[in-house]
């Protein structure tokens, strides 16, 4: 499985193509840039199928609109918690950040454990509440995507519409309770990993104590 970060907006969300081998890719948190990622897509010639929110906030799905109409086939999932912010630019924070409002629609809307069929291979969700109401992470193979809830030795803001730090500490406890190590892919920053987090980020770090 090939994963390709790609930062993209005035905040640099990573957004992230993902392949499993084939011509199809899954499009993660396309945020910004819609001609960049193109450019990404023609150099490995991959056609997405997929377009996969963590969340509805704004620099996460801002070129969702654009990459619809150039793939029309790939299909645009998100929890089904945060359908409303995607489509509300009051709720998903463009209008106040990004000096416009803009909106997009989901073709399929997620719940916690279901699995998306990919290539070979299945991707899990994982709600993951806290950042938004309907904030997940996306676990394939040895990676997860965890969008704004968790980042290296941090984690999400909880002030903005749907956030909530009680939230937020009890999706940060159900990862650290993930048996195994797994490379962590955040909505912004650089990567780190399961068993690093566990250890040095003192949010994660408190819960999983509480789990032993």
């Amino acid at each position: 499985m090939k994963v390709t970060p790609i930062p993209v907006g005035m905040l640099s969300a990573n957004c992230y193509l993902l392949s499993d081998g084939g011509s199809e890719c899954a499009i993660i948190d396309p945020g910004a840039q819609p001609d960049k990622l193109r450019r990404a897509l023609e150099l490995d010639r991959q056609t997405p199928s997929l377009i996969l929110l963590t969340h509805g906030h704004y620099d996460h799905m801002g070129a969702v609109n654009q990459l619809k109409e150039w793939y029309p086939d790939a299909q645009v999932l998100i929890h089904e918690a945060d359908a409303e912010m995607l489509a509300d630019p009051a709720k998903n924070f463009s209008v106040e950040i990004a000096g416009e409002g803009y909106s997009a629609k989901a073709d399929r809307l997620l719940s916690d454990g279901e699995i998306i069929l990919f290539g070979e291979r299945g991707i899990r969700v994982i709600h993951t509440p806290g950042h938004s109401k309907g904030s997940v992470c996306y676990l394939a193979g040895k990676v997860i995507f965890t969008g704004d809830t968790i980042f290296k030795q941090g984690i999400g803001r909880t002030d903005l519409y749907g956030g909530s730090y009680p939230e937020i500490s009890r999706s940060v406890k159900k990862l650290a309770a993930i048996e195994g190590d797994y490379i962590l892919n955040p909505g912004h920053g650089p990567a780190t990993t399961l068993q690093e987090e566990r250890f040095q980020n003192p949010y994660m770090r408190t819960d999983y104590d509480d789990l032993l």
